[in-house]
């Protein structure tokens, strides 16, 4: 009798947290709860796909070169600067004259400096550029300007790479090299950096006055000029040999090479580094962009001829249109000079970003870059920004995000 009674009273209970239960089921939203899990905020903090700049201030540095400064633009939507690894890059969106296109620019300021609200990248003009006159021409303080977010795999990994790296830096090559200075000095990187700076003169060499900072602030920042056009006390004269690599790398000791330069100092470099005998780990290339004359890649089909006018009939989202262009341009500057915008970060080959189908036509796409999957290579995928038009084609491309 008394387990009758308990049972009873239980059953009551429930029988009222039901009607609560069901009563708040009746009261609540039919929308989906959605929810912010921590992970999901950190990845967008650190890989962003769009940052929203201001620039608080321009340097020139020299003729047809400046550092800008960026900040974040509260009302475009960022409050804070994404972290990165010294070395990475980040892409720009600009408009000229409408056309959208995109490059990229390696970071100079350190990471540290995102902390404090501040990405700094610099712009030299490129003899027949398209991007770098106008960004130079055009940019000044207080305009808006929106980039990726920090992209690239040019940083020091020390799994990977040996203790001591010898840089080759030409031109405005040195600003990753900038980066990994800097926050070696600030102690956030922990390996020896030795870098060979390639200028025509001495006055043509940049950041020379931040350098000669960093390296009375650290033992571990060493930095050498190395002067072509000009000989001078105290800097080295000629190019970046093998003979001048191993007159300053580790007697002994394994040592990594980190390239980042004009498109001739790989051509260069490349040959130089045959003489090492180095192991292929120990041989990072940054991404130097854009390439020009395909003609002078040493895997240039012998019997090719650059077209001086090609046709490419381009489907984006179902809609096709036939534009013509100069051949001796890549395909995705044909497309951009056209009005037709394409999905680019990189524009080197890598980051797969302008992944796009090749229907019919041939084009040339030098081997050195080709960082395309193994299936893309088989089921006739090409990356527009350095694949160049040997006849008139027929492409797919995705549409711009």
């Amino acid at each position: 009798m008394a387990d009758t009674t308990i049972n009873s009273a239980v059953v009551a209970d429930l029988g009222g947290l039901i009607e609560q239960r069901e009563a708040k089921i009746a009261a609540a939203s039919t929308e989906r709860p959605k929810y912010d899990f921590n992970a999901n905020k950190l990845a967008r903090s650190l890989h962003p796909d769009r940052q929203h700049f201001l620039i608080s201030a321009v340097e020139e540095l020299q003729a047809e070169c400046k550092c800008y400064t960026l900040v974040p633009d509260l009302d475009g939507g960022t409050d804070h600067v994404a972290y990165f690894a010294p070395g990475q890059y980040v892409t720009v969106f600009v408009d000229i004259d409408g056309v959208p296109t995109t490059r990229a620019y390696s970071i100079s300021s350190s990471p540290r400096a995102s902390l404090d609200g501040k990405l700094e990248i610099t712009v030299k003009n490129t003899d027949g550029g398209f991007v770098s006159p106008w960004i130079l021409e055009n940019w000044k303080e207080g305009d808006k300007v929106e980039t990726s977010g920090p992209l690239g795999e040019f940083f020091y990994i020390s799994l990977r790479d040996a203790p001591t790296v010898i840089a080759l830096a030409g031109g405005s090559g040195i600003t990753p090299f900038l980066s990994m200075a800097r926050a070696i000095a600030e102690g956030d990187e922990d390996f020896n950096l030795t870098i060979l700076f390639g200028s025509r003169t001495e006055d043509q060499i940049l950041y020379k006055d931040e350098f000669d900072r960093i390296q009375t602030a650290t033992d571990k920042v060493k930095v050498v000029h190395v002067l072509s056009d000009e000989e001078r006390e105290g800097f080295e004269h000629g190019f970046l040999t093998a003979e001048l690599i191993e007159k300053y790398a580790p007697a002994g000791e394994p040592y990594s090479i980190f390239m980042c330069g004009p498109q001739v100092m790989y051509a260069f470099a490349d040959k130089e580094l045959e003489k090492l005998g180095l192991i292929r780990k120990y041989i990072r290339r940054e991404l130097f962009g854009e390439i020009f004359d395909p003609q002078v890649e040493p895997d240039w089909p012998a019997d090719a001829e650059v077209p001086e006018e090609v046709a490419i009939t381009v489907t984006v989202k179902g809609e096709s249109q036939t534009v013509k262009g100069d051949g001796h341009d890549s395909v995705m500057r044909i497309l951009e000079k056209s009005g037709i915008a394409v999905p680019a970060k990189c524009r080197s080959g890598e980051c797969g970003w302008c992944r796009s189908r090749l229907i019919s036509g041939e084009v040339f796409m030098p081997d050195a870059l080709d960082g395309r999957r193994m299936a893309d290579k088989v089921y006739g995928y090409i990356h527009p920004c350095i694949a160049f038009p040997l006849s008139d084609l027929v492409i797919e491309v995705s549409p711009v995000k």
